[in-house]
Order: structure tokens, then sequence, then C-alpha cells
């Protein structure tokens, strides 16, 4: 059997996943990152993307907003303030909070908070990019 190490994915509401996994993709502040077994021990902050579970041949996608990952050569923990399913996922309230923070980004609204609108954007687009 292939090297496979244990992945942890725990949410302020529930445990999201566990289970035995080949690799593991996702998106960190300082960029993409693929984790195999036997990585070398890290700790990173999670950024808004796609989490790619790597389980028994096929590949399990959902989204992840944020939060810490903690990775050991055998365990993988990621501690995430949301992690979704594509079936939890409302595409059409996602199409429209994207739309939104278009809407304000491109207004010329002095007291915009940019950073919030740019958040509202990319976790609305992470969501949308696991429509079927």
């Amino acid at each position: 059997m292939a090297d496979v190490m244990k992945l942890k994915v725990i949410t302020p509401e529930k445990q999201f996943y566990e289970g035995e996994v080949a690799m593991v993709e996702l998106t960190t502040t300082e960029g993409q990152i693929g984790i195999y077994p036997n990585h070398i021990p890290l700790t990173a902050v999670v950024a808004p993307g796609l989490l790619k579970i790597h389980e028994k041949g096929e590949v399990k996608k959902t989204s992840l907003m944020a939060g810490f990952i903690t990775i050991m050569p055998d365990l993988v923990t990621i501690m995430a303030e949301v992690a979704e399913w594509p079936e939890e996922i409302d595409f059409k309230r996602a199409e429209e909070a994207r739309t939104r923070a278009e809407r304000r980004l491109s207004s010329n609204d002095a007291d915009l908070d940019v950073l919030r609108a740019e958040m509202a954007l990319k976790r609305a687009l992470v969501r949308l990019e696991l429509k079927h």
C-alpha cells in the first residue's frame, strides 16, 4: 500500500474531516503547498482557497477560508475558520456575494474597507470554484 498520513480538518463547529490520505494540497499565505507523507514539520497560515484531499485514488475538493496548518511526518492538522463541501455551498448566494464585493471595489467610496471587500470577493470566488 502507498504511504499515507492522517489528515484532520477542524472548524469551530465540528471535526470537518478525518482520514488517511496520500496527499493534501491547499493555499497558505506563502502560496500553494502540496503535502505528502513524511513531510518535514511545518506550521503555516491558511489562506482562502481550495483544499484538495487525495484519498484512495480520488480527489475530494472543499473550500477552506482561513486558519492554521500543522504538518508532521504522519499527521496534518488544519484548524480552519470555515471549511465547506460543494454540496454545503449555496452557489446563488456566493454569486450574489461576488457581485456585491466587485461592486464595492469598483466604487470610489472613500469609506470603503478595501481589505474586507477583497476578502469577501476571494471567499465568494473560492466557493464558486467548487461549482460543477
